[in-house]
């Protein structure tokens, strides 16, 4: 069991390479839990093992509502929205109220929907690439393809013009970056919340084959509900699958007899676990965890990317392996509050990948990689920039 005055700090920092901070090894061979100090000043609970981190995401008694007194920020600001600062934002709900939106949306993430998709997906990827081949023999893979592909599937999706990706993509930023002031938090989410209603208010007389006019046809939300929603889907599938693409194209490229292979994708997902602090709770009531009595008002955070290089659970875990099966890792977390939007995310990445070595196979980076900028800075991890030649 953890002694409780033997505090660490945290958030910790990525190495220079982006795998999980060193720390997580030494935290996973301790007894119990890590009790943590975060930036904030409060003290929380660390949870690494794989076991744990799956218990904790399922266990009643664990709740993901920022509501609850004691629930955990990793940045001295922002942190997960409280539902009645903007409602819809459903991931900070529990069952039953969670259920609701979920249920309305979950059709429409299927494992066959996302196939009917993959058609639009292709054209976005071939699109972008177009416009790479286009401009010359050099690009910045990140602001040129990584981060424009998963914004306009997602824009599409909730019926958003293109156009105004920028518009959102300067917004998110805002929002993911741990140092970003309440002032700029709280005026980027005004803005977003505010475009999507003036939305929300066309799709209402003109509805679309969309998820915002799905939304407003199941009945069962609020014009606020909706507009949080829409909110946190363009977030979702705009920042995670963004990342999760940059770093497997350095990956792939530094190691490509793994091109073209379908199971880069699900490695590439457990190796980076790119959210790996997202998924916060705070104990309700009392409840035991690894061996660790964690009281009622006690923050938590399950730490995936810990869990995901787990070798009691992922042998050579620290190796990048697609011949392993990886398909039981918690990228997308775990339980009710599982990333609704995973399928959407892997045909994305599988999509991206194989498109862009086929039709540029001398792909090369233009920086060595101990020169590429990560986000060690963000909520989610990632690079900044992806200088790339051919």
């Amino acid at each position: 069991m953890s002694n409780p005055a033997q505090l660490v700090d945290f958030p910790l920092r990525r190495p220079g390479q982006p795998y999980p901070p060193k720390q997580y090894a030494d935290f996973r061979s301790r007894e119990g839990l890590v009790w943590s100090h975060m930036p904030t000043g409060a003290k929380v609970w660390l949870v690494t093992k794989y076991d744990d981190v799956r218990a904790v995401l399922t266990d009643p008694r664990i709740s993901s509502s920022p509501r609850h007194e004691g629930f955990p920020s990793v940045g001295r600001t922002g942190g997960v929205p409280n539902p009645d600062q903007v409602p819809g934002w459903f991931v900070a709900l529990d069952p039953p109220d969670h259920d609701r939106f979920r249920k309305a949306l979950i059709p429409e993430f299927t494992v066959r929907r996302i196939r009917e998709m993959r058609p639009s997906i292709q054209e976005v990827v071939d699109h972008r690439i177009d416009g790479l081949l286009a401009a010359g023999s050099e690009a910045d893979l990140v602001h040129d393809f990584t981060s424009a592909v998963p914004s306009l599937v997602i824009s599409a999706l909730l019926g958003v013009p293109h156009v105004d990706r920028d518009f959102f993509e300067a917004r998110i930023r805002l929002l993911v970056t741990m140092s970003s002031t309440h002032d700029q938090r709280d005026q980027a989410t005004r803005e977003i919340l505010r475009y999507l209603s003036r939305l929300i208010l066309v799709k209402q007389k003109r509805p679309g084959d969309d998820l915002i006019s799905v939304m407003l046809a199941s009945g069962t939300m609020s014009l606020q509900e909706i507009s949080g929603a829409a909110m946190l889907l363009l977030i979702a599938g705009q920042e995670t699958t963004a990342n999760n693409m940059a770093l497997g194209m350095v990956t792939l490229l530094l190691n490509p007899q793994w091109i073209g292979d379908e199971r880069a994708v699900e490695e590439l997902l457990r190796y980076y676990s790119v959210a790996d602090m997202v998924a916060l709770r705070v104990a309700v009531e009392d409840v035991e965890i690894g061996g660790q009595l964690i009281k009622a008002g006690e923050g938590i955070v399950p730490l995936v990317a810990a869990a995901n290089h787990d070798s009691g659970v992922f042998e050579r875990a620290g190796d990048f392996d697609p011949s392993r099966s990886a398909r039981h890792h918690v990228a997308f977390g775990y339980g009710v509050h599982q990333c609704l939007g995973q399928h959407l995310v892997r045909a994305e990445l599988d999509i991206a990948y194989r498109t862009l070595f086929e039709r540029i196979p001398k792909l090369e980076l233009a920086v060595p990689v101990e020169e590429l900028a990560f986000k060690y800075d963000g909520v989610v991890f990632g690079l900044d920039s992806l200088p790339v030649r051919w």
